[in-house]
């Protein structure tokens, strides 16, 4: 018997969601950060067993806390990938369950079955010390498998994995075996770069900060890639660009590494900055720079 369906991630705000599906996959492609909403888009993890084939949709960590059109889009996001998906993979923290938990969990629909990943648990003093989590779980929702993890780790991944394919209807892959993403070798260059944007620059430089991809070139093993990083500010570019021009210089670098890494051949990376006054707070130009 194979069964094979859609899960969809969900959970506030770095709970370690992308972190997660690059380990269930076993290579990233979603980036992570410790900024807030780093996902913007849904981006499907492809994890294919002999008795099962899950397709991850890694969505953006719901949250209220900015008001602006790109946060509304991206909770539209969350929402819109929860309907039709087959199952449901919410994680939190294993220690602790918060009101934001408790809007995430208000968004799932019912009659889908709902695995709880209790992430960072390499984190707990003690394993006695998630019994009380459990049991205020037990009392929110009645879930198909409450499973403690660490993505960092990899502690108990593979369990969790089990919980999630027993919720999956039967049927055949629908993806290839060797296939980890649905997604393009030039969205991926793009999310790539966006992760060494929040990467270096912290708390610094402020959320609507994007990455648009506007030429990708491939020569036999080689790709030309040109990106522009998107500001809303003269200052921002400031805190981009870095005095002299070296943190852009180093977040390039790191970015055209990876990208290395991630292609399998080597990449000729060109980054330049533009501003666009407050771009991510107008709906045209999130779906210009593809947010919307």
């Amino acid at each position: 018997m194979h069964r094979c369906g859609f899960v969809a991630v969900v959970g506030r705000p770095n709970v370690g969601k992308s972190t997660l599906v690059n380990r269930l996959v076993g290579q990233k492609v979603t980036i992570t950060s410790r900024k807030a909403q780093t996902t913007r888009h849904a981006v499907l993890g492809i994890v294919s067993r002999p008795d099962a084939q899950l397709v991850f949709v890694d969505t953006p960590g719901y949250q209220t806390r900015h008001g602006g059109a790109l946060n509304r889009s991206l909770n539209r996001a969350v929402t819109d990938s929860l309907s039709g998906v087959d199952a449901v993979l919410l994680v939190i923290e294993g220690t602790r369950l918060t009101d934001e938990d408790r809007r995430v969990m208000g968004l799932i629909p019912t009659g889908v079955p709902v695995v709880v990943a209790l992430n960072k648990i390499d984190l707990l003093p003690r394993k006695e010390a998630l019994l009380p989590l459990l049991e205020m779980l037990g009392r929110e929702r009645d879930f198909s498998a409450l499973v403690p993890i660490s993505a960092g780790k990899g502690l108990q991944c593979d369990a969790l994995v089990d919980a999630l394919a027993g919720c999956l209807p039967e049927g055949p892959a629908m993806y290839d075996e060797d296939q980890v993403t649905d997604r393009s070798e030039r969205f991926l260059a793009s999310e790539i770069l966006r992760e060494k944007v929040f990467r270096f620059t912290g708390d610094e430089l402020p959320y609507g900060t994007g990455v648009v991809v506007d030429h990708f070139e491939t020569e036999g093993e080689l790709r030309r890639i040109g990106c522009v990083i998107v500001v809303a500010r003269d200052s921002h570019k400031g805190m981009v660009i870095g005095e002299g021009g070296q943190q852009l210089k180093r977040m390039a670098t790191e970015a055209r590494l990876d990208m290395e890494r991630q292609f399998g051949g080597r990449v000729f990376l060109d980054v330049r900055v533009r501003v666009d006054a407050d771009w991510s707070n107008d709906p045209r130009r999130l779906r210009k720079y593809g947010y919307a």
